[in-house]
């Protein structure tokens, strides 16, 4: 009877807690805020590319507690949050500020299924903004810097038997910091918008055994039909062996066998051609045994699939897709929501821009100055969609000189030595997480001169480190003969000021358009609204956009091979948006834009 009446009041507890939650504040926010459970939240596997039977999601309600920076761990927490919504966010149930001087605690139970037992435990964290320190059941397990990357934790030694507890603390100083931050501001006005601090991707749990898969990393070659594959196996040793299958549907197109640890390159006769208008996609399996034993097995995929470019008959340097002349044509998306900020409230919400864009005739996404959880990046690599990659910018918001109409003749910014060895830290933690997706095309490395420093040797490393995918140093300035593209921004028509006739690389038109709407009950505020030219209807607006691109097409002709409309949805006080910031209104007159759209990305095809 007393078990009985414990199970009640514990019931009864849990749901009392999951009532308390509900979105704070009163802006507006996407239909799929009012889907969100709070006891099933972001439920789907978190990292599709390499996936696991086993896993156990701890998004949900936590406990947290704002306190003063430097302060112990408080002895009572202040409320429920809801994870995995940045504590500024609406979503959260909290929507409070951090800043520099405070720190935000979260914490929660958990228990460790009777069936892992003798399995090694790993923690993830898909991302964190931006510092981290993890504590379980009173240790510190570790600690962990960038709010762009993943992480985990093996937590097996800290384990006890019962109920398990795991404390997070975040210290994020957002604009007083040197750290990558993107377009977060403490005071949002303009194109600046809302801090984002603390957990914003999921946590979880999977467990493994001493030795396990770490990590899968494929390269496509598709002039000689290979597809390398490299697996770090943790804790391998001489005796570990890495089994590769490949697949096309449910055919087994090849099997090899190699050393954990080592490279192998894998015979694709007949390749399959990733596109985005034919996104083929392989199926891979990777186990790891050991003496013959089977001792870990993940799922993942693949794609062949090659970017390059080459000078066309005319002399002018076109980006190429499979060795064939490919005009990247998409809008700037910044990737946040008005209810859960950098976190889409679910992940039909995450799919829900990307499908959007593809229907609207474009083949390419510039991610600017943010990166997405994984599954943003497997949707574009299944829905078909090239993506060009931001590093999010740092270190202040401008280098002392921006020289966007010509190349730059002035001084760099001089970084500090520690900011300099944050940015090289998390850039290369950036490209280590998303290699192995086909979809992303292209490395961003600096945006308008916002922090830019050392253009010529961050470009250089980062061909260097990734050879198999292209290099746009600097979008928008400051412009140095580096890279494999010349990124000119231009407000808000399209035109072509810079070239080079003696280059081998390509000219892009990194950023255009602007054409402002806004819409009542569609506003994240009521006034300040901006866009760089404004219309009064979706028939006005779709007028500009194909004057606009009718301009394009010319100048392609003239050199540019690839172009960036601005943006995909209207953010907070910007509202030059092709969607409103809730997505409940599309702006624009879907079919002329869809056929403007695709004569742009046919615009360089074969006849």
């Amino acid at each position: 009877m007393k078990a009985k009446f414990s199970l009640l009041i514990l019931l009864f507890t849990n749901s009392f807690l999951f009532a308390q939650w509900k979105p704070a504040g009163d802006k507006i926010k996407t239909k799929w805020a009012e889907t969100i459970d709070s006891k099933n939240v972001l439920p789907e596997y978190p990292r599709p590319i390499m996936e696991r039977i086993d896993w156990i999601n701890l998004n949900g309600l936590w406990d947290y507690a704002i306190v003063s920076a430097g302060k112990p761990q408080p002895a009572d927490f202040q409320g429920k949050i809801l994870v995995p919504f940045a504590v500024e966010s609406s979503l959260s149930g909290v929507q409070k500020e951090l800043g520099k001087t405070k720190e935000l605690w979260y914490r929660r139970k958990f228990e460790i299924p009777a069936n892992w037992s003798g399995k090694n435990i790993l923690l993830h964290f898909g991302a964190v903004d931006w510092k981290a320190d993890v504590f379980v059941n009173d240790i510190k397990v570790g600690s962990h810097t960038g709010g762009y990357t993943a992480f985990d934790f093996d937590i097996t030694p800290f384990l006890t038997t019962g109920l398990q507890e795991v404390v997070v603390k975040v210290w994020d100083p957002t604009d007083d910091g040197y750290q990558a931050r993107g377009k977060q501001i403490k005071n949002p006005h303009g194109i600046w918008y809302t801090p984002v601090s603390g957990i914003w991707q999921t946590v979880w749990l999977e467990p493994v055994n001493e030795q396990y898969i770490a990590n899968v990393k494929s390269t496509s070659d598709v002039d000689n039909n290979k597809l390398l594959i490299h697996v770090n196996a943790q804790n391998a040793n001489s005796t570990s062996i890495i089994e590769a299958i490949v697949k096309e549907g449910n055919k087994v197109i090849a099997v090899v066998k190699f050393a954990a640890g080592q490279k192998t390159e894998i015979s694709i006769p007949n390749a399959k051609l990733w596109s985005p208008e034919s996104p083929f996609l392989y199926d891979l399996e990777i186990k790891l045994f050991n003496k013959g034993k089977l001792i870990d097995n993940v799922k993942s995929y693949a794609a062949m699939r090659k970017v390059s470019y080459k000078r066309d008959q005319q002399g002018i340097v076109r980006l190429q897709l499979n060795n064939k002349d490919y005009f990247h044509f998409g809008p700037l998306d910044q990737g946040w929501w008005p209810d859960g900020l950098y976190t889409a409230p679910t992940d039909e919400a995450l799919l829900y821009d990307i499908k959007k864009t593809k229907e609207l005739g474009y083949n390419m996404i510039r991610k600017h100055v943010k990166v997405e959880s994984a599954r943003w990046y497997t949707h574009c690599d299944k829905v078909g969609i090239l993506v060009w990659q931001d590093m999010p910018n740092g270190n202040g918001t401008q280098s002392p000189k921006w020289q966007m109409r010509q190349f730059f003749n002035g001084e760099e910014l001089v970084r500090s030595v520690e900011s300099e060895a944050d940015y090289r830290k998390e850039w290369k933690e950036i490209i280590d997480n998303l290699y192995s997706y086909p979809s992303i095309v292209t490395w961003v490395p600096f945006n308008e001169a916002w922090g830019q420093f050392k253009t010529v040797e961050i470009s250089e490393w980062t061909k260097r480190y990734d050879p198999s995918r292209l290099v746009n140093p600097a979008s928008g300035g400051n412009h140095y003969r580096t890279g494999d593209m010349l990124d000119i921004h231009h407000y808000p028509g399209p035109s072509l000021t810079v070239y080079e006739n003696d280059s081998e690389r390509a000219t892009v038109l990194g950023e255009y358009g602007g054409i402002g709407l806004p819409l009542k009950d569609h506003l994240w505020q009521a006034d300040k609204n901006w866009g760089y030219v404004q219309f009064k209807n979706a028939k006005e607006v779709t007028d500009e956009y194909v004057k606009y691109g009718e301009e394009l097409l010319r100048l392609i002709k003239m050199g540019y091979s690839a172009a960036v409309y601005t943006q995909t949805t209207d953010v907070e006080g910007e509202v030059n948006g092709l969607i409103t910031y809730d997505r409940k209104v599309v702006k624009v007159e879907e079919n002329r834009m869809k056929e403007i759209n695709q004569k742009i990305t046919n615009s360089l095809n074969k006849k």
